[in-house]
């Protein structure tokens, strides 16, 4: 299994591409193999052909260096790996205790475990877990295990290093089990008045790195937030201006003017534009902006990125958002396009119902800025015969990492957005 990303640990194999016998050339996709971050393309790069498929369709968890195929350089050698496995791959205690499966499989307590013939040979269960503890088996024989019914538990394996195989299962009965009597408890056979009903969705590997990561970065930063009301008037007048003459060229999201907004005042305030890195001793502070946009998937959250967002007229950036944010749905971002960024965006305003909220920092990041919708309020206004008049905000909240932005920096580079914000011409200076 290769590390398609710098973060990935484990994958899950989607689909082969290439079948046993098949000629494999550089460059060319025999896998579909889904990462941490998205479903991706693994790439061969050497010549040669498919010996063997080691782990089928839909395998899920599969580590990273573990063994999935066999590749050889001659056509005539393919035939010599008909009956190659896992096992024969060199895998260690550590890879055949981790083989994947696509189903994986669920003991079942102590007393409903099915008495079979080969019981007698099971080793007494140790009250610590070692080694010697775990089942070890092929995934087919724990597919078959699962769809009979029984548990793996005291079943004595005939392959290598006592390993569990489909024909050690295969002959094996469960044993039904006895009729509930009238003492058993009510919940063995949950009804929708007596039990909860609920659905246990498998957390996919993006949701595993997600859940992580923001563990980490609210456990290990000490972040703080300052927080804004920002006049969008000027700002929407622009928008609109620009797209009435757009001849359909573009159509400008507030989402896009907001972008620039914040890679401009990056520059302002570079300090805001850097990365916290503890194991180099170091503040890297970045000259390029670029902005990762939180975009909401089906798997997850993901933040393509537009890089350079400072030297790009508004025209590139709202194309180039559109075209990342509709691959990032689909899962067919590039590593490149998704790893990295500077400092991060995530918007809400699409929400009516969202005025404010925080976001979490994305290390190693050093700053996040949350938008909310977009409201008409009430401004004092002496000129005005009712002594007020109405005006579109925002709230905008930054997120800041407080061992690289102090308490006043974070307030200079929401003095700065504001007022790129409020005069939105000053994106063309």
């Amino acid at each position: 299994m290769p590390a398609l990303s710098p973060t990935m640990t484990q994958g899950n194999m989607v689909k082969w591409h290439k079948s046993i016998g098949d000629k494999l050339a550089p460059g060319e996709s025999i896998a579909e193999v889904e990462t941490d971050k998205a479903s991706m393309d693994f790439e061969f790069q050497e010549d040669g052909f498919l010996a063997k498929i080691l782990v089928g369709d839909g395998t899920q968890d599969i580590p990273v260096g573990t063994p999935i195929a066999v590749y050889v350089e001659e056509e005539s050698d393919v035939s010599a790996f008909a009956d190659f496995t896992a096992a024969d791959a060199g895998s260690n205690e550590s890879a055949s205790t981790s083989t994947p499966t696509p189903v994986p499989v669920k003991e079942e307590p102590k007393k409903d475990e099915p008495k079979t013939v080969e019981s007698k040979t099971a080793e007494p269960v140790k009250s610590t877990s070692s080694p010697t503890d775990r089942i070890i088996a092929s995934p087919l024989a724990k597919t078959i295990a699962l769809e009979k019914g029984i548990s793996l538990k005291g079943i004595k394996g005939s392959g290598p290093n006592g390993r569990i195989i489909a024909k050690d299962v295969e002959n094996i009965k469960p044993v039904e089990s006895a009729p509930v009597t009238s003492t058993a408890p009510a919940a063995s056979t949950p009804t929708p008045s007596s039990a909860s009903s609920y659905t246990d969705i498998p957390l996919t590997n993006m949701r595993k790195v997600i859940s992580k990561r923001l563990t980490s970065s609210k456990q290990g930063a000490p972040d703080y937030i300052i927080s804004s009301n920002i006049s969008v008037s000027k700002l929407l007048k622009l928008r609109s201006s620009l797209n009435s003459s757009a001849n359909d060229r573009y159509k400008l999201s507030v989402n896009d003017l907001l972008i620039k907004a914040i890679a401009l005042a990056s520059k302002r305030v570079p300090e805001v534009n850097s990365y916290y890195l503890e194991n180099e001793n170091c503040i890297r502070q970045f000259n390029n902006v670029d902005v990762s946009v939180a975009v909401a998937t089906p798997t997850g959250l993901i933040t393509p990125i537009v890089k350079n967002a400072n030297f790009k007229g508004l025209e590139e950036i709202s194309k180039e958002i559109k075209s990342l944010g509709k691959r990032a749905k689909e899962n067919k971002l590039k590593p490149e396009e998704f790893q990295g960024g500077t400092i991060t965006i995530s918007n809400l305003g699409m929400n009516p119902a969202v005025s404010l909220f925080t976001s979490i920092l994305n290390p190693p990041q050093s700053a996040i800025i949350a938008i909310g919708t977009v409201e008409e309020k009430a401004i004092p206004d002496k000129s005005n015969a009712n002594g007020f008049t109405f005006d579109k905000t925002i709230n905008i909240t930054g997120t800041f990492d407080h061992r690289v932005v102090d308490g006043a920096l974070g307030g200079e580079f929401i003095k700065s957005l504001k007022q790129i914000i409020e005069n939105p011409l000053e994106m063309l200076l």
